[in-house]
């Protein structure tokens, strides 16, 4: 089921205790702690962006960038507590200039803010390039618990995102 349809929220993952507010007669599964000794608290379970439906390839993306940062995987992170504000690393970052991969850079970032974020999102690849990544370490609660989610995506093109460490000056 759908949370985002049409870039409108049309569904959140509910538990139990929330179902009858969004229409529903069960919950989603989104309930659950570390271990039986645990309390439950809701959490998200897995979640992914779908690829998009017109065929477009990472390549034929970035063509169309003028000036840019293709970064590749995940790296370190840092959210808020209330998931709004943050930023993330990456593994590989390339620089690209032109419609065209200029080279590598080193120790890179992103920053913003989830709403200013995904309504910055203009575009997403098609199926083929859908890769299935996760975590087995999502740390929430007081206690702390631990637990493993997963989030696919294809690779999207995010545009006046603040990209900081590149080293160098970009474009």
């Amino acid at each position: 089921m759908p949370s985002i349809k049409d870039g409108i929220l049309v569904n959140y993952q509910a538990i139990r205790d929330q179902a009858h507010i969004i229409g529903l007669t069960e919950s989603q599964g989104c309930c659950y702690s570390q271990s039986w000794q645990d309390v439950q608290f809701q959490r998200m379970p897995n979640i992914s962006l779908q690829p998009g439906k017109t065929p477009l390839s990472v390549d034929d993306m970035i063509k169309n960038v003028e000036k840019g940062v293709y970064i590749i995987g995940d790296g370190s992170f840092s959210i808020d507590q209330q998931r709004y504000n943050f930023q993330f690393g990456g593994q590989l970052f390339y620089e690209i200039k032109e419609g065209k991969i200029a080279g590598m850079l080193n120790d890179v970032a992103y920053q913003a803010n989830t709403q200013e974020f995904w309504n910055s999102c203009t575009q997403v690849c098609d199926e083929r390039d859908y890769r299935l990544g996760g975590a087995f370490n999502d740390g929430k609660g007081q206690p702390g618990q631990s637990s493993a989610v997963s989030h696919g995506a294809s690779t999207a093109l995010f545009k006046g995102v603040n990209v900081i460490n590149t080293k160098r000056k970009i474009g």
